[in-house]
């Protein structure tokens, strides 16, 4: 995989982390740098560490259908885009930042600040990374080196969500649906590229 492929694959899978980073910095009355570090750090090892446990899971069976691994490649990535381009679409931006809220709301404590302790932090983390497992399946059958690309993604996701606490409060509510969207078309075009290098 080109640097500049595993750049736009790590931007993607952590729009998700994002999202939840900038729901996190809308209630945060005022921007708190360590939290958003905090933050950064959680969604960042998960990140990293997922794609590194579905790479492990894909390898396994990556030499035996060699003939028709760009193919496999192609729906894991098509089918997590397109996810993401749907859940985009299908639920206004009010409408999604008050859902994840909700889903977080005995966690995060809305009315005064934003809480990064662990039990509320390793569920997000979680489920804001399942994606990512995914993707390293992926990543075993297009034979990606493994080590670079978590890291690379691991330190990309920490940055991003923890700019995404700082924009939370600023324009949040207009930055998390065009990034899921986002998120999911440069998924989509990197399986579409794969599925062609492979053909």
């Amino acid at each position: 995989m080109y640097p500049i492929e595993l750049l736009f694959f790590a931007l993607a899978l952590s729009m998700d982390a994002f999202a939840v980073a900038i729901c996190i910095g809308l209630v945060m009355p005022q921007f708190n740098a360590k939290k958003a570090l905090v933050v950064g750090l959680y969604f960042g090892l998960f990140q990293a560490a997922m794609p590194l446990i579905g790479y492990w899971a894909g390898g396994v069976f990556a030499e035996r259908i060699t003939a028709f691994d760009h193919w496999i490649a192609f729906v894991l990535l098509a089918f997590l885009g397109g996810k993401m381009i749907w859940g985009s679409l299908k639920i206004s931006t009010d409408s999604k930042i008050e859902s994840v809220e909700n889903s977080v709301d005995t966690k995060i404590e809305s009315t005064e600040t934003a809480s990064v302790a662990p039990l509320v932090m390793l569920p997000l983390a979680f489920a804001t990374s399942v994606d990512a497992l995914a993707a390293g399946v992926s990543f075993a059958f297009m034979r990606v080196s493994i080590l670079p690309a978590v890291i690379f993604i691991g330190v990309a996701t920490f940055a991003i969500s923890a700019i995404g606490v700082k924009l939370g409060g600023i324009v949040g509510e207009k930055f998390k649906s065009k990034a899921e969207f986002a998120g999911g078309v440069v998924l989509v075009l990197l399986g579409v590229f794969n599925l062609v290098q492979g053909l």
